[in-house]
């Protein structure tokens, strides 16, 4: 993950076709270790595209997974099985997340 943010960083900064030695020395300067393996599979997995078409490419294939039933059935069953303590939490996680001190992250 270290790899691919140096990589995205440095198209940030206006590279847009960062070298493994681009990555390296952004990596270097900042005391992180370089698996030289993950650096050569990333620029090997970026040849051709750009970070935009590669992140473009992720979010499609992030839409199609679909977590929606999973995370139904499992607080239908703690709901069937009338577990007290989960509906407790759920009402202080609402308590909590009504108190926002004063200001609002938009504001």
């Amino acid at each position: 993950m270290k790899h691919l943010a140096a990589y995205l960083l440095l198209v940030a900064g206006g590279n847009t076709s960062p070298s493994a030695e681009d990555i390296k020395s952004l990596l270097t300067t900042v005391g992180v270790e370089v698996d030289e393996s993950r650096v050569s599979a990333l620029i090997k997995a970026m040849e051709g595209k750009t970070a935009a078409e590669a992140i473009a490419e992720g979010s499609t294939k992030l839409a199609s997974v679909s977590s929606g039933p999973v995370a139904a059935s499992a607080g239908g069953a703690a709901a069937a099985s009338g577990d007290a303590p989960a509906e407790e939490a759920k009402e202080e996680e609402k308590e909590e997340s009504d108190d926002d001190m004063g200001f609002g992250l938009f504001d």
